[in-house]
This record gives C-alpha cells, sequence and structure tokens, in this order.
C-alpha cells in the first residue's frame, strides 16, 4: 500500500479517481449499514465510508478502529451527498475498497483537538500529541514557511549561510552561559553560544561580505513567556555598510516574508524614533504604536501643589507624569481604577493618583489639593476633555517611566485596543552605549562591547560616559522587540578603548577577546548587523500568546523538558570521565 494522497487536499477533481491516504483515526461512527470515520494527516480532515456492499472485510475491520489508530485506506473518491461546509474537503468523500490497520492506540490523555482545554503542563509531557493538533500543526508547517522564505531572500541578496560553532570559550555577553564540560581538557569547559556575534564578525574579517544563519542560541537565565533557553536566531552581518543600508536591507526583507506568508503589505519605509523620545514619550524602548495614551509631564504645573507626594517628589529631584486615557473615562469603575492601581504597584510605583474628566467637572479624590489654574494646567497638559481618565505616577525618573509604559499598554489590553491583525513596526535608534550595573558596580554595554558610538559622542568617552549613544537599533512589532542590531567597531584601538571604559583589564581582553583583538590588526571593514528572535516573531505573525506555540519541543519556565524529563543526572562514570563532583547542600 503506497499513499497517493494526502487526505486533507482531495476535491471534487478527484471524483472518481482510485486514492490511498494514510493517516490517524480522528472520528468513528457505526450509523449500522455504514461506519463513517475521520481520517487526519498534516494536511486536514477526510471522510472516509466503510460499505459492506464495497469490501465486507474492510467493513468488518473498520468496526474494530478506534480514535489515534494509524491507518492506510484506498478507495474510490465520490461526490459527497451532504456537503460539509466546514471542511475544505466537505464536498467529497472516499469509499473504503482496502484497509489496513498500521498500529493501534490507547486512549490519548489530551483529546486530539485545538479546543481540548488541556493545562500547558499536561499539553508539554505529552507533547508528541500535543503536536498533532491542527493548530500546533499549522504553526509548525507556518514557521517552515517563514524560514523558507528567509533563505529565500538572502540567498537571492547574495548572503552566504555560514555555520558557526556550537562549542565555545566562556565570555562575558550579559546573560548566564551554558557550560559543557571537556573530557579531553579536564576542568576546562566550553560555552555554548548566547549569540554568533564574535564569529560573525570575524566571517567579515575574513571577507565573506554578506552573512546570515538560522541558528540555536543558548541562554541560562530566567524564562517568560517570549523566553526559552535554547532559541532560534536569524542572524545578519554585513561588510562595507551604514545604519541606513541594514535598516533599508531588512525592511525589504520583512516585507518579503509577510508578503509571503501572510498576504500582508508592509508600508516601508517603517518609521523611526530614538531611544531618549521613546522612553519619554511611551515609557518604554520597545513601544506599542497601535495606540496613544502618550506619557505627558507634570513638573511645572504641581511643584508648588498643595498634594505633598506631588511637591515632594519633585523637591527630591523626581517626576511627575501621566498618560490619559482619552475618551476611556467611562470605562473604568472606581474599583476597576484600584485595581489598575494594584497593577502599578506591581511594575514598580508607590502609588497611583487619579483625575476623571466628564461633563466639564474633575472627580478625583486628591481634587481638593490643586487650585483653579492648577486644574486648568493639567487639563491643557493632557488636553483633557469630556469622558477622559488621567493617570499619574510620582516617583523618580527611571521608576516613573517604567510604570507608565507598562501601565498604558495594561490599560489599554483591558480595554481591548490590541489588535494582533494590525502590524505596527517600529526602528528604536539611538541607545544608550552602556548601562550602569549597580551588582558589578561598573557600567556595562547596553548591547555588547562590540557596539559602535555614535561619532560625535566619542570624546565624551573619556568624561561622561553616560551620555554616549551607540550606532544600535532594534526592531519592534507591536510593541514587541523582534530583532537588534548595531554598527560594530572595525577599529582595533577603539575596541581596545571601549574594553578599558567598561573595566575590562588588558589581562581580561587578552584571555577572553584576545583572537578578536588580534584579527582586526590585520585589516577590517566597516560592518554591522542584526539578529532576529524567530520564535518570537513567528509567534506574533500567528497571534499565538506564547513563543512555546510555535516550538516543537519547548522547555517550561523551569527550563524543564516535561516529557523527557530533562536536564537529568549524569552516572557516576560519566561525571568521573569529565573530572566533576556534583556536592550536594546540605
Amino acid at each position: 500500500m503506497k499513499r497517493t494522497h494526502y487526505a486533507g487536499v482531495l476535491r471534487t477533481r478527484h471524483v472518481d479517481q482510485r486514492v490511498t491516504v494514510m493517516g490517524w483515526v480522528h472520528k468513528r461512527r457505526n450509523l449500522g449499514g455504514l461506519i463513517f470515520v475521520d481520517l487526519r494527516d498534516r494536511s486536514g480532515l477526510l471522510q472516509v465510508i466503510f460499505d459492506p456492499e464495497v469490501n465486507r472485510a474492510a467493513f468488518e475491520t473498520a468496526d474494530k478502529l478506534r480514535g489515534e489508530f494509524v491507518i492506510g485506506v484506498t478507495g474510490e473518491v465520490k461526490g459527497r451527498q451532504s456537503v460539509n461546509p466546514q471542511l475544505p474537503t466537505g464536498e467529497i468523500e472516499v469509499f473504503a475498497e482496502e484497509l489496513t490497520i498500521f498500529s493501534e492506540a490507547q486512549i490519548p490523555p489530551i483529546h486530539i483537538n485545538d479546543e481540548d482545554g488541556a493545562g500547558e503542563n499536561l499539553r508539554l509531557k505529552y507533547r508528541y500529541l500535543d503536536l498533532r493538533k491542527p493548530k500546533m500543526q499549522k504553526n509548525l508547517m507556518f514557521r517552515n514557511d517563514v524560514t523558507q522564505a528567509v533563505r529565500d531572500f538572502f540567498n537571492r541578496e547574495g548572503f552566504l549561510d555560514v555555520e558557526t560553532p556550537f562549542l565555545n570559550k566562556p565570555t562575558p555577553e550579559g546573560a548566564r552561559d551554558y557550560l559543557v564540560p571537556s573530557r579531553v581538557n579536564p576542568g576546562h569547559f566550553y560555552a555554548l553560544p548566547q549569540s554568533p556575534q564574535i564569529f560573525k564578525q570575524l566571517l567579515m574579517v575574513s571577507g565573506i561580505d554578506r552573512y546570515y544563519q538560522i541558528t540555536k542560541c543558548f541562554r541560562d537565565e530566567d524564562l517568560r513567556a517570549d523566553r526559552q533557553p535554547e532559541f532560534t536566531q536569524i542572524d545578519v552581518e554585513m561588510s562595507f555598510v551604514e545604519l541606513e543600508d541594514i535598516l533599508k536591507i531588512n525592511e525589504a526583507m520583512l516585507s518579503e516574508v509577510f508578503k509571503k506568508t501572510l498576504g500582508v503589505d508592509l508600508k516601508t519605509p517603517f518609521p523611526r524614533m530614538d531611544y531618549a523620545q521613546a522612553m519619554t514619550r511611551f515609557g518604554s524602548d520597545k513601544p506599542d504604536l497601535r495606540f496613544g495614551f502618550e506619557l505627558k509631564t507634570l513638573d511645572k504645573v504641581v511643584s508648588d501643589s498643595g498634594f505633598k507626594v506631588f511637591s515632594d517628589t519633585l523637591a527630591r529631584g523626581g517626576t511627575v507624569r501621566g498618560i490619559n486615557l482619552k475618551g476611556h473615562g467611562a470605562d473604568f469603575s472606581r474599583k476597576e481604577i484600584t485595581s489598575l492601581e494594584d497593577y502599578a504597584k506591581t511594575v514598580g510605583a508607590k502609588g497611583l493618583a487619579w483625575m476623571k474628566f466628564a461633563e466639564g467637572e474633575l472627580t478625583s479624590p486628591i481634587k481638593k489639593f490643586f487650585s483653579e489654574e492648577e486644574i486648568e494646567g493639567i487639563r491643557e497638559v493632557f488636553e483633557a476633555g469630556d469622558n477622559d481618565l488621567i493617570l499619574l505616577v510620582a516617583d523618580t525618573l527611571d521608576v516613573t517611566l517604567t510604570a507608565l509604559g507598562a501601565l498604558r499598554v495594561e490599560a489599554a489590553r483591558r480595554l481591548d485596543l490590541l489588535d494582533s491583525k494590525e502590524l505596527n513596526f517600529l526602528w528604536i535608534t539611538e541607545f544608550p552605549l552602556v548601562e550602569y550595573d549597580e551588582e558589578e558596580n561598573r557600567y556595562v554595554a547596553k548591547h555588547h562591547p562590540f557596539t559602535m558610538p555614535v561619532e560625535e559622542d566619542w570624546p565624551l568617552l573619556d568624561t561622561d560616559l553616560k551620555r554616549v549613544r551607540a550606532k544600535a537599533y532594534d526592531i519592534v512589532l507591536n510593541g514587541v522587540e523582534i530583532g537588534g542590531g548595531s554598527i560594530r567597531i572595525h577599529d582595533a584601538a577603539l575596541q581596545s578603548k571601549m574594553f578599558k571604559v567598561l573595566g575590562l583589564g588588558e589581562e581580561e581582553v587578552k584571555e577572553k577577546f584576545g583572537f578578536l583583538i588580534e584579527a582586526f590588526k590585520y585589516g577590517t571593514p566597516p560592518h554591522g548587523g542584526i539578529a532576529y528572535g524567530l520564535d518570537r516573531m513567528v509567534m506574533l505573525m500567528t497571534g499565538s500568546t506564547s513563543i512555546r506555540e510555535v516550538i516543537a519541543f519547548p522547555k517550561t519556565q523551569n527550563a524543564a523538558c516535561l516529557m523527557s524529563g530533562a536536564p537529568g543526572l549524569p552516572d557516576q562514570k560519566s561525571l568521573d570521565e569529565l573530572s566533576i563532583e556534583v556536592v550536594k547542600e546540605d
């Protein structure tokens, strides 16, 4: 028995043809004289009819079928009398002439349908069953289409797909490395790559000129809905380019991928916003622009107000800022505003003040602390009118921006303003070159130590490091960063200086990056690149809520595989060969 067609591709044009289909029994119905079986494979469902007048042996065997049996059927395609408009194959059916049972199946612990309601842990434990669901198979097929479109684009544009090593030397790149012990070099370890960063820069030194790779990366960090310990990256690097070249070709790539896979025409060029503007206006370096609610500053208006929370905060050098949920005042009751206040506290705010305007009147528990002039000033700053709700936070600048940035998105979510079908792309540029790490008590690279500073800021490397801007850029889709990159440092002297300002000593630099600095001495082209989180991008394109929905075998938030039991304990012989001793804590 050889399969001639996938079940879900059969249509009326196949009527009167003899076909062989194979797959899983989705449902079986015995109506006495006839047995109906819905056969499922990755292409969809097909109704198969077993009629004793066509083949009694096949009919009798079909009576033994149960859900998830794996079978093959040969028969003739006929027009269906009772058309099912819900199925692509709903106009035809197959009358079985032969039936083969390849394997029987026990009753599965989860139902094989998209609305089974199974908890995520159960789904991950039986992932091979979960992946039989139409939605999951559709997600994986869509992911395949995306990667194929990416490869087609870059291959046509002269990029070379080059593999870089998985077993690398441990280097500080921000997150924790996954370490791999070396058996032949006892006491020494490899690190799984957090990204191919150094090697793709070395490829530019090598003259490869245009490189891309769809590759696995690894980071031992705390997980969220859009994070995994191992993830897939679309990695890109180009020589003899500046920022404009990289942004332009990546807009072309994204436009082609979205057109081929979603049938969507993206409007280019994408809008751009520098980091400082994004933080000031939206409280986030990845702002969602599908709705308004921009942040406004009240410092001048309320500096002398009788509301001590505001005036004392300003006296300490803090700030008072807020957002106007314009036109949505009536959508939030007192109880719902209190809920927003509770949420604000979870994202760093000490509290949340509010003012509601309706029919020319102001309602607020802090109204009495403000003069008519101050209230009018607040109204002007927020352009407040009827049915507006203003939410205010007073704290340090960082806390205020972060809290209001998160609050505007949460309010939009509750107002159902986040349309997943709307695709809002945005470039964020000119990130700070460094940020201060309280734990290490020094400045660290915000992106990585190979990022080129903006030329006009070079003098600040010695005088005011925190003001130096980077030639770095992120691509944001609907408030989610899907990729980021930078123009790289290609001058050995500037790269050495960058290591120095980051507090890395000569010996440490030589130990960790000596081969890169050495390579730069032999002629390095100006270059830059970008890396996309493929899992995150496909998650957004499919409207999924977690990247676990678009990865075949993901880990849990504890970096565990519930199906295989990973991570596991090696046997003592393996540990001895690796010169490793596991010490149990008391």
